[in-house]
């Protein structure tokens, strides 16, 4: 998994009303990624729980952080966090619909390219 996943991870798991018990699980995740064992490990997990990664506040948090990373101030910075926190929602939509439809179409036994048809499709109608 790259890094860029992880914040529509957390994005997703705010929209699913996922419990923090569901954001421990995605530092541990992140954690195995990276590696990591021990001490490490417990501290990497620690302080990640801390910040707020994979938590239904985490979308917010990227946001603000994306800002204060771009430099941007006043009108600028609201202007930013309010589109990115707008495109986090429709990202979260389209991946809800997604696993709707990538569920509906294993009920079906579908794979190759009918599941990929359906798939698409399914999405389409669902407006995604």
């Amino acid at each position: 998994m790259s890094n860029k996943l992880f914040p529509c991870l957390a994005v997703l798991a705010c929209a699913l009303g996922i419990s923090t018990s569901a954001a421990a699980a995605t530092c541990e995740a992140q954690a195995a990624e990276k590696k990591l064992a021990g001490a490490a490990s417990t501290s990497f997990i620690k302080k990640c729980e801390e910040d707020g990664r994979g938590t239904p506040a985490a979308s917010g948090g990227a946001c603000e952080a994306q800002a204060a990373e771009k430099k941007l101030a006043g009108a600028a910075k609201t202007s930013f966090v309010k589109k990115c926190e707008t495109d986090a929602k429709g990202a979260t939509a389209a991946s809800s619909a997604a696993a709707k439809c990538d569920a509906q179409a294993a009920e079906k036994k579908l794979a190759g390219a009918a599941k990929t048809s359906f798939v698409k499709k399914c999405v389409t109608d669902a407006g995604g």
